[in-house]
Order: structure tokens, then C-alpha cells, then sequence
């Protein structure tokens, strides 16, 4: 009877264990992404990746993946797709995380567009978390383009119905 106990116990913490190494191994680390996925992504953590450049001593350029503590809002495990670094003007190979591009009006132009803004809701939420960094409210920043963007739908509320419910799927 105590040995059926003991094989019963046995097999409940195999299990227990097997299901926390798959849960484990199955999210996305910083680190392990290469300079083609790294910038815009989120860790299984929640925390922002960054693509930093170093230089060796023989002058070689290495790129490496690595986790800020920039935690983004209600994401986890997110490599950005290529359709929203295009649709919001960004660059793959963009080092750092920065709020210097806001003041750039060709860049917060296509931050605003409905594309962007409306369907990639990742990197709206890092801007906007930037954009307060620096005492800026993102959405007036894109009202302000809206009149060069007439014609242009907006549908953020729903689309934050959407991220917030988690139902968005960029």
C-alpha cells in the first residue's frame, strides 16, 4: 500500500515537472533572438528586448539580444511581424529604445497612420509609454498629424477594446 502511494506521488511530481519545463522552454528569452527579431519584441517575462552593438577588439561588430527592464502592457512572448515595423517606420536593426524618433515628424506621420496605429498596437504602447516618459501624450501628438491624414479611419478604441481583452492578434 505505502509503495502505490509512493509510485502514485512519483508520477504526480513527473508531471508537475514536465509541465513546467515545457511552459518554460516554450517562451521567448532575449537573449536567444538574433538582430533580425530582436528590436520591438517581448520576452515570455513581459520585458522589452533591446538590440545592443558592441565592438570587439579586433573591430568586429557583434550584435546581441538582450532583456531591458522596460516591461510592456498586457504583452508576453512577442517577436513584432514585419508588416507593423514596415507600416510604422521602423527599423529591425534599431539599437536602444528610444523616445529620440518622436521628434522626428516623418516618423510620428507614420506612427499615426491607421495602419500603424490602428493594427500594431505593441509599438504603440512602447511609444505612448515613451512619449510619457517625457511628459508627452502620444494621442494628441497624433491628432495633431490627423489633418494631414484625412481620409484615414481611426479605430483605436476598438483596438484597445481588443489589446486589453487580449483578443489582438497584430
Amino acid at each position: 500500500m505505502a509503495s502505490n502511494f509512493g509510485l502514485k506521488s512519483l508520477a504526480i511530481l513527473a508531471l508537475t515537472l514536465e509541465i513546467c519545463v515545457q511552459g518554460s522552454l516554450g517562451g521567448i528569452t532575449c537573449e536567444n533572438l538574433n538582430k533580425d527579431t530582436c528590436a520591438f519584441a517581448v520576452s515570455s517575462s513581459g520585458k522589452r528586448c533591446v538590440l545592443e552593438k558592441h565592438v570587439n577588439r579586433s573591430g568586429e561588430e557583434a550584435y546581441v539580444c538582450r532583456t531591458s527592464e522596460i516591461e510592456a502592457d498586457k504583452v508576453t512572448d512577442w517577436v513584432e511581424s514585419d508588416h507593423c515595423i514596415e507600416a510604422c517606420g521602423l527599423d529591425r536593426k534599431s539599437l536602444g529604445i528610444s523616445s529620440d524618433s518622436l521628434l522626428d515628424s516623418g516618423f510620428t506621420r507614420k506612427l499615426c497612420s491607421t495602419q500603424c496605429y490602428n493594427g500594431c498596437l505593441n509599438i504603440i504602447d512602447l511609444y505612448f509609454n515613451l512619449a510619457a516618459g517625457e511628459g508627452v501624450y502620444f494621442f494628441q501628438n497624433c491628432v495633431k498629424h490627423k489633418g494631414e491624414m484625412r481620409g484615414e479611419k481611426w479605430h483605436r478604441s476598438e483596438a484597445l477594446v481588443w489589446w486589453h481583452q487580449g483578443q489582438y492578434q497584430g
